[in-house]
């Protein structure tokens, strides 16, 4: 196994957008260590063995996904944000050529699925935590959002 630099550069924003220092992995001969400010890397034949558990960092990020009142579109209601609650990849169906989880026009309610982002492998469902209509649905399938990125706008009810 190998790193690609891609594998790097959403390390690095991954370690960015947490509130971790220090990231190291170690696979295959291969040692990386992520801190905030610069990356060092070294072949492992070098460097003196590591426990397993030691080389599986864990990784955890808000489960949550905030809300924030929007700008008002057409009528006096405000509209509310669903945001992403980590950086990854964003999935709006529940695999490749299915439905949509929801789309313009669809009620949701707090525990209503909305999508899926993708961090290293593991996918993490994400919920509306809002109840309405969906107006607007702005990430699409397959986009690298941000943390805290709006997803989709919902007119309360």
């Amino acid at each position: 196994m190998s790193f690609s630099h891609e594998d790097v550069q959403r390390l690095l924003q991954l370690l960015d957008s947490s509130h971790f220092d220090e990231l190291q992995l170690e696979a295959d001969g291969i040692k990386l260590s992520l801190r905030r400010g610069g990356v060092i890397s070294s072949p492992a034949q070098n460097a003196p063995s590591v426990p397993e558990a030691a080389a599986t960092p864990s990784i955890s990020a808000p489960m949550v996904a905030p809300t924030k009142v929007a700008p008002q579109v057409s009528d006096d209601i405000p509209l509310l944000e669903v945001r992403a609650p980590m950086l990854g990849t964003f999935y709006g169906a529940p695999k490749p050529g299915a439905e949509p989880f929801v789309s313009v026009g669809g009620r949701v309610s707090v525990d209503t699925p909305v999508g899926i982002i993708e961090v290293m492998k593991l996918m993490n469902s994400i919920s509306a935590k809002v109840e309405g209509v969906v107006v607007e649905v702005l990430a699409r399938d397959g986009d690298l959002v941000e943390f805290d990125q709006v997803l989709m706008r919902v007119r309360p009810s």
